[in-house]
This record gives C-alpha cells, structure tokens and sequence, in this order.
C-alpha cells in the first residue's frame, strides 16, 4: 500500500492537522509528514523552526502511539508553484497527497500526482493565523491551565504541553517587542 503525505507548514501543529494526518493514517500504512516552508523561523507567521516543528509533531505522534507509522520531513520553500510539486517530491517522495487545501490539491493534480481529498470541517477555527493569534494573547499569561483551556479548543494537547515545557509562548511575545524608541 502507497503512503499519504501530509503537507504543511504546522506553525504550530493543531486539530485540523491531528484530523488530516489521522485520517491518512485510516487510509495509509505509513504518512509522512512534509513540513514546508522548513528554512522559516522566529517570524509572525513562521514561529518555529523546523526542527522545533518536528520535535512538536513527533511529541504528539508518541502521545498517539503512532511513531512507528509516521515520519516527518523538511522541506524549503521555493516560492515557485510551477515547479514545488517536483521539488517538494525530492523530500517526500512517492505517495498520495491528502489533503483539505483547494489550491494544494489542484497543483497536485495537475502535475498529476495522486490525491486524497478530506473535507475539513470546522475549517475557519483551525486556520493556523487563529491559532497563532491565540499564542499571541497568551505569550503574556503565565498560567498553565489557562493556556490548556485556550488552547484546547483548537491545539492538541501533546501541542499544549510541548508549547508549555518548551516556553515556546514566549516567542510570541518577543516577535512582537521589536525595537522600542529611548
């Protein structure tokens, strides 16, 4: 049986990306993983690296129990769309695509590549800028049990207790210090 492929750039990894990958996993024996935009970090919408992406997924895939099915894998933007299917392929191979993304499965397709589409419901409360901007209000609340009960709405919580462990709120609030006058 081929693999899925999950596409994204997980800033930070939330439900509807925990919905796409497990139901590839329904689907598939193995998923990998893809995280784009991989040489992205430290800016408003690109949070994380790729490596602290990666160690946030793969906390949540231990959680699951589903380490042994799913590996996750870098891949740099090109900022190029003509031509991200061959590049994005070098990285993560053959496979299925599956996806809840419009525009990604038309490129796919049209580069023809196999493709899993999987409506995505509830999608307008697990975009990633919702969650980013939930982060941002909570980078100045030091209280662990309200960032779970913000969060848990949208966030898994092998998400939650990584972002909390790692102070990885706190980014939220130093993108946004930038200089001060005097």
């Amino acid at each position: 049986m081929a693999k899925g492929i999950v596409l994204g750039r997980f800033q930070p990894f939330h439900n509807g990306h925990e919905h796409l990958v497990l139901e590839a996993l329904e689907t598939f024996q193995e998923v990998t993983i893809a995280v784009g935009s991989s040489q992205e970090e430290w800016t408003t919408d690109n949070p994380f690296s790729f490596q602290e992406r990666k160690s946030m997924i793969e906390s949540w895939s231990n959680e699951k129990g589903l380490n042994q099915r799913i590996t996750v894998v870098g891949i740099e933007d090109i900022n190029d769309p003509p031509n991200w299917v061959e590049h994005a392929s070098k990285t993560h191979g053959e496979g299925t695509l599956v996806t809840s993304d419009e525009n990604t499965k038309n490129l796919y397709e049209s580069h023809e590549f196999p493709v899993h589409w999987i409506e995505l419901h509830q999608r307008d409360q697990f975009e990633g800028w919702r969650v980013r901007q939930s982060c941002m209000m909570l980078s100045t609340v030091y209280d662990d049990d309200a960032t779970r009960s913000v969060l848990s709405p949208t966030v898994p919580s092998a998400i939650i207790e990584w972002l909390i462990t790692n102070d990885a709120l706190y980014r939220f609030l130093q993108l946004n210090a930038g200089p001060h006058a005097g």
